[in-house]
């Protein structure tokens, strides 16, 4: 199970607050707005917001939320223009970070990244200072729960897939970013249930610092991601399972 999958999990564990799960519904219905407004908004014409929608769905947000979400893009529903943008940094021991934010005011957004990067020990980079070490993929995570990771694999890669990695628990089929939807929809129909259908930038190489240093990495990524404007942060962490146990 990759590192980016173990730490969604414990976000989702962490995540069954109000709060959090208040939290998490205003950065979906964010992403929704943004995906109709790069495109049409119907999930049907438009593969990025139909990704948002059934990463929402997933998470049970409710389906007026997320009508409106596709409504205040054509600004129907008003509020706030947000931005998609990524901005790159360093944590403890070197760790590289891509952090996916939606702003609708970068001065506000840059000042937090950086007060939380500085308390941590890490630093915010320029464009292009760790985005090399990442490439965007479509990753589409299942559960065993009694799947023959094998045959899944086939179907997974008869559809278009590009890789499948698999522990005891989770198989992780991996994308072009333009099949994404594509194997996930053929997989479905193959009667395999995915967890979650997601564009990632994935690392190219990952490196295993000392566990306190992983632990404090670790850290940082929830401290960015509680950050109203951070959708999600990427690391090249290798997490193992001690430093998941450290900090859940």
């Amino acid at each position: 199970m990759s590192g980016h999958s173990k730490w969604s999990t414990i976000k989702r564990q962490k995540g069954a607050t109000d709060a959090k799960r208040g939290q998490l519904f205003t950065k979906l219905a964010r992403e929704i707005t943004v995906a109709a407004r790069k495109g049409v908004p119907d999930p049907e014409a438009n593969a990025a917001l139909r990704i948002a929608v059934q990463k929402a769905r997933k998470e049970n947000m409710p389906k007026d939320n997320i009508d409106r979400a596709i409504a205040r893009a054509s600004g129907s529903e008003g509020g706030a223009q947000y931005e998609e943008i990524y901005y790159e940094g360093y944590g403890p021991g070197g760790t590289a970070l891509m952090i996916s934010t939606m702003t609708d005011n970068r001065n506000r957004t840059v000042g937090e990244l950086r007060a939380v990067l500085v308390r941590a020990g890490g630093t915010l980079g320029e464009n292009g200072s760790v985005s090399w070490m990442f490439d965007q993929t479509g990753q589409i995570v299942l559960p065993v729960n009694g799947n023959d990771p094998e045959e899944l694999a086939l179907v997974a890669i008869d559809a278009g897939a590009a890789d499948v990695q698999f522990d005891d628990e989770t198989i992780e089929v991996y994308t072009e970013p333009t099949d994404l939807h594509k194997v996930a929809e053929q997989l479905t129909a193959a009667g395999y249930e995915p967890e979650s259908v997601e564009l990632i930038m994935k690392a190219k190489d990952l490196m295993a610092p000392e566990q306190d240093v992983a632990v404090k990495a670790l850290r940082l990524l929830e401290k960015l991601e509680d950050l109203d404007d951070v959708q999600t942060v990427y690391s090249n962490i290798d997490i193992s399972d001690d430093v998941l146990a450290a900090v859940s």
